[in-house]
């Protein structure tokens, strides 16, 4: 057993010195064994290509449209959601800005951006009779906004009133802001792009309004 086993590896390695040594000599490779893989083909045109200008390039890059350092977050880049709702809480409109801008700036974009409202009889409504807010849209700018638009200002006044006499108003958007929050795609911002995200915060007003349908039918 022991000689028969011998013979049979230098058998092995006389015919592995003869095959290096027709391939150093033919400068190519010798036929493929029977079963063995075939090489690679030129690459199919429909594969995986060249991808959008900073689009998955740079996976760990931060940052976008409509962001800004967060002044209640260490400074990291965030997201602020303007949204105005009705008294039962659903959401009207929605407008997005970096978490560094002030509420009042997206004002008069957020009033503007209310849709007309079907009634039984009339025309459509598009503003509401009295709009509650914080003392964070006491600027007289604001004000002006809503006069012109005959739409009473139920606004806290800096210095003078408190806001927790708007409580029992305020609660009512803060808790559609939480309601938003409870969709997973929403509670973090992951789309660079600022018309992914605010697709992803349509959807989740929609379904918000969709809720209340069926609450109230």
């Amino acid at each position: 057993m022991g000689d028969a086993a011998g013979g049979t590896r230098l058998r092995i390695g006389h015919d592995l010195l003869a095959a290096a040594a027709r391939l150093a000599a033919g400068g190519r490779l010798g036929p493929a064994a029977p079963g063995a893989a075939r090489p690679p083909g030129p690459g199919r045109p429909d594969r995986l290509g060249a991808g959008l200008p900073r689009q998955r390039e740079r996976p760990g890059q931060k940052g976008g449209a409509a962001t800004g350092p967060d002044p209640t977050n260490r400074g990291k880049p965030g997201t602020k959601r303007h949204v105005v709702s009705d008294r039962n809480g659903t959401p009207l409109a929605f407008v997005v800005t970096a978490a560094n801008r002030h509420d009042s700036i997206a004002f008069e974009e957020l009033i503007d951006a209310v849709p007309a409202i079907k009634r039984p009889r009339g025309r459509p409504r598009k503003r509401p009779a009295k709009l509650h807010a914080d003392k964070a849209y006491d600027i007289p700018r604001c004000r002006r906004f809503l006069r012109r638009r005959r739409i009473k200002a139920r606004i806290a006044r800096k210095g003078v009133e408190s806001s927790a006499r708007l409580g029992r108003h305020r609660w009512v958007v803060e808790r559609t802001l939480a309601w938003l929050n409870q969709f997973r795609r929403l509670t973090v911002r992951y789309e660079r792009r600022q018309d992914i995200h605010e697709a992803f915060l349509s959807l989740g007003c929609a379904l918000i309004c969709f809720n209340a349908v069926i609450r109230f039918c």
